[in-house]
């Protein structure tokens, strides 16, 4: 019932429209603080993460260590174009309202990656907030790009179909 609600209602859909500029703002902040000093490098906090495994209760899981050790670690170059260019992205795609649910899964991805890290800063308020957002599927897109673009895409792709004929099809 409560999903319905967050999926189908329309004045939901205003505060959802807040909720998502909202995330948009904090992702684009953050991004754009790394991008525009230029001097952003991912080593420090990678290593910070492996310290973080050791001791009697490990704020890092092994398996998370493994990612770091030979994929992280080793790419760290990749990694630092990556994060912040990532974090920028999301949140233009949160705050214009296109592919808002890609680009909230995306952010929810970089936020779990920083809490596996052992980082914790504002990463679960962002998850929780993200995930009225990727619930509410469509509707939290209806005031932005997704609600000018997916009506045509839909009208395009699959024709007057109602929902059951396109879900079967």
């Amino acid at each position: 019932m409560f999903i319905d609600f967050l999926r189908e209602n329309k004045k939901i859909s205003i505060l959802l429209a807040v909720l998502r500029v909202y995330l948009g703002y904090t992702w684009i902040m953050a991004g754009w603080g790394k991008i525009a000093s230029g001097q952003f490098d991912a080593s420090g906090f990678l290593q910070g993460a492996l310290a973080k495994a050791t001791g009697e209760h490990p704020a890092v899981q092994g398996w998370w260590v493994v990612f770091l050790e030979n994929v992280a670690i080793p790419n760290v170059e990749i990694f630092n174009t990556l994060v912040p260019w990532g974090e920028f992205l999301v949140g233009i795609g949160l705050i214009i309202g296109c592919f808002t649910k890609t680009a909230v899964f995306f952010g929810m991805m970089m936020n779990f990656s920083y809490m596996f890290s052992g980082t914790t800063s504002t990463n679960p308020q962002l998850v929780l907030l993200s995930m009225f957002i990727l619930v509410s599927a469509m509707n939290a897109g209806r005031y932005g790009l997704d609600g000018m673009m997916m009506p045509t895409l839909k009208e395009k792709l699959f024709g007057n179909k109602t929902r059951e004929e396109r879900d079967a099809a």
